[in-house]
Formats: C-alpha cells, sequence, structure tokens
C-alpha cells in the first residue's frame, strides 16, 4: 500500500536585512581604502541616508572624502525587497559583479574621468576606485535646491546658469564620445518608468505601494491615484515619446546634485553623474520634477513659492521661445510627460521603501506625506489628457502646483 505524504509548504526564501547589507558595504569601503591607501590612516565618518546605494563620509589621513558602494546595479529598496534575491545569491553575484567593467560604479567613475577633460560642466573629482568602491572628492557649496528656496526671486539666473554649464554636453559631436557600455541609461526616466510598471509585474508593484509605510486610508488613495497615473502615462509615452534625435544628458540632474561655491555667482559644481543619451528634454524634466516636490516638502510662503514657479515658468518660455512653434510644442509635451513619469518613479521607490532603511529628510518627508504628491500627479495628469493645447496644459500643470502647494 503506497503511503501519501503530505508536504509542507516552503516559506518564502529570506529577503537581505538591512544590517548585512551596511556591514558588508562598511567592509568592502574599508578594505578599498586600504588598497588604494595602504599607508594612510582611515576612519569611516558618518553614513549619508540613500536609497540608490551604500554612501559614507570617511577620512583618509584627514583628507574627507566620500564612499559610494552598489549593489549589482540596483537600488537599495530593490536590493532590500529581494530583487537580487537571497543574501547568499547577492553575495555570489556581487563578487563577480564588482569586477565588471560595465558596473554602474565603473561607470560613474569613467563618466567623471570624462567631465573632467570638457569645458564643462564642472564636476566633482574622482579620488579612486577599488573593489567596487567609488571615492570622491566632496563638493563644497550651496545646492541649487537650497539657493532656490532661500532665494526664489534668483530663480531664472540660477536655472539658465545651470543649463549654461551644461551645454557643452549637448553638443552634437559630444555623443559620440561616450560608448555604449559607458553610458548609464537604465536610469533614464522613461526606462525607469517601463520597468517599474510594465505588465502584470507592474500591477502587483502598484498594489503593494505603501503597504509598509502607510496607513490604511492614506496607503488606499495613493496606490489608486498612482494607478490612474501609470495608465495615463503609458498612453501618453507610446504616443509622444517617439524615438528622435538624441543628445547626451547629464541624466541625474537633481537639485541637490548642483552646487554653487559662491552661492549665486560662478560656476556651479556637478555631482552624481548620470550620463547618458536620451531626450534633449529629460534633463529640463527631472530638475524641474524635483524641485516641484522640494516645493511641496518646505512648503515656503506663498509669494517664495509664487516667485519660483513663475522663475521656471519662465526658464521655459525661453527655451520655447528659442524653437519653431512645431518644435515648442514637442518641448514642452515631452517635459510634461517625463515630468510626471519622474515624479511616479521616485513615489513608487520612497513608498516601497522598507521601513529601516534611513531615508534623507526630503525623502522622508515624501514617504510620510505622499497624498500632496499623487493627487497633484492625478490633476496633472488628467488635464494632459482632456487638452488638446499642450501650452495650456503646461500652464494648468504649474497652476496645479500652486494649488498644492497652497
Amino acid at each position: 500500500m503506497s503511503t501519501l505524504t503530505l508536504s509542507t509548504p516552503r516559506s518564502p526564501a529570506p529577503v537581505p536585512q538591512i544590517a548585512q547589507v551596511f556591514s558588508f558595504a562598511q567592509a568592502q569601503i574599508c578594505w578599498a581604502a586600504a588598497d588604494l591607501w595602504p599607508h594612510a590612516d582611515i576612519h569611516l565618518g558618518a553614513h549619508v541616508p540613500s536609497i540608490t546605494g551604500y554612501v559614507t563620509h570617511l577620512t583618509v589621513d584627514d583628507r574627507p572624502l566620500y564612499a559610494k558602494y552598489s549593489y549589482l546595479g540596483m537600488s537599495l529598496v530593490s536590493l532590500l525587497r529581494g530583487a537580487g534575491g537571497t543574501w547568499p545569491d547577492v553575495l555570489h553575484a556581487q563578487a563577480d559583479y564588482v569586477r565588471r567593467p560595465d558596473a554602474l560604479l565603473a561607470r560613474e567613475h569613467a563618466q567623471l574621468q570624462l567631465l573632467a577633460q570638457l569645458d564643462g560642466p564642472h564636476a566633482c573629482a574622482a579620488a579612486g576606485l577599488e573593489r567596487g568602491v567609488l571615492f570622491t572628492v566632496p563638493a563644497i557649496g550651496s545646492t541649487l535646491g537650497d539657493l532656490l528656496l532661500r532665494t526664489p526671486a534668483q530663480t531664472v539666473p540660477l536655472l539658465e546658469g545651470t543649463f549654461a554649464e551644461l551645454r557643452p554636453l549637448y553638443r552634437t559631436r559630444t555623443a559620440g564620445w561616450l560608448g555604449p557600455s559607458g553610458a548609464i541609461g537604465e536610469r533614464s526616466i522613461a526606462a525607469t518608468f517601463a520597468r517599474k510598471f510594465n505588465g502584470i509585474s507592474g500591477q502587483t508593484y502598484l498594489d503593494r505601494l505603501g503597504a509598509d509605510r502607510c496607513p490604511p486610508d492614506v496607503r488606499t488613495e495613493a496606490a489608486a491615484r498612482l494607478r490612474s497615473v501609470v495608465a495615463r502615462l503609458r498612453h501618453a509615452r507610446l504616443a509622444a515619446l517617439q524615438p528622435a534625435h538624441e543628445i547626451l544628458l547629464y541624466g541625474e540632474l537633481k537639485p541637490e546634485h548642483v552646487l554653487f561655491p559662491h552661492e549665486t555667482g560662478g560656476r556651479p559644481l556637478f555631482i552624481d553623474p548620470g550620463l547618458g543619451r536620451g531626450l534633449a528634454t529629460s534633463d529640463a524634466a527631472k530638475l524641474i520634477s524635483r524641485i516641484v516636490l522640494r516645493l511641496l516638502i518646505a512648503r515656503p510662503t506663498p509669494s517664495a513659492a509664487a516667485q519660483l514657479l513663475d522663475g521656471v515658468d519662465a526658464f521655459a518660455q525661453h527655451r520655447v521661445a528659442q524653437r519653431s512653434a512645431k518644435a515648442a510644442r514637442t518641448w514642452q509635451r515631452e517635459v510634461l510627460i517625463l515630468w510626471m513619469m519622474d515624479t511616479a518613479n521616485l513615489l513608487s521607490t520612497v513608498l516601497s521603501a522598507p521601513p529601516g532603511l534611513p531615508l534623507n529628510e526630503r525623502t522622508r518627508a515624501l514617504a510620510d506625506r505622499p497624498l500632496a504628491a499623487c493627487r497633484l500627479l492625478d490633476h496633472a495628469s488628467a488635464a494632459f489628457l482632456q487638452q488638446r493645447d499642450v501650452t495650456t496644459a503646461w500652464h494648468t500643470a504649474l497652476d496645479t502646483v500652486r494649488e498644492a502647494v497652497a
């Protein structure tokens, strides 16, 4: 007589834990620093909260540096959610990954070296790359984001100064200076959006947003609004973001990645590049997206918010005025779509972050209070699809921001 054996359901494989991920990164940084500077006195400093990789201060013979470590080229949020497998899986894959010439931080190191040879943008200096750890020299100055909030009347010159520094990147001949293996294309707005929200896995991802961070009512509203936004933007992306002439972009153009050593005067200094080829509107869209989120988080006075948004509008109108009517409409349409995509990308990432993952002040505020940004996206994306005139849609989006900030 055969015996029926009942199998016990297997429990899910354990995902990497924050303590494991951080302690391993710290050990790699210490070993890499000792390899590069074998006779130096090395001390790890304060951890810098980040959702993309492990970042920390350190000193090498009293010389201040930053050290950055990336796991498999993915964000810490994805890693801690199990995208790289179990912790043994990650360690096994990471041993090969850090030796690859196309590892994320190897490409970023090469990009910093390339930027050092150009007449702009002026970027922070790389101090070394070893064992998959990138060491950089700290950049001193006030960030673009802080200056915009502190001196909103200077929004136009601050933005114009930022893009004037980027102009050498946008020249046609410059695009060929970065080989296909050297670009950081996976961080582009459109590529990130497609990767996050594609197919069944994208719907499952949306359904899980905020599960570990938000009260049930906030989570329900945030997920419902983002689901509508994503559906609209998927439709808009197919209709409007067709392959076109691509240029070399800075990629990671965020307000905190642009520093002014002499406040509003002098050349800005850029950190954390993500150079890649893409639509010429991508850098402007990411910067506007992040400026708007800063406004939602900081809640400046109505007059300061109005000055800043008027400055953003004036900056955009200057870009539009330099183009033909058709090209101007294309610029506004692409910026609007990419702006909303970038905000959706960031919102979904912070709402997916495990509760124990340290976040910086801005991303923590966004994770704790996501509804203002979700509602803004919902209203702006609905208006975008309903209005045939893209100029009207642009002004509607800015008016929606003004109402959300107020």
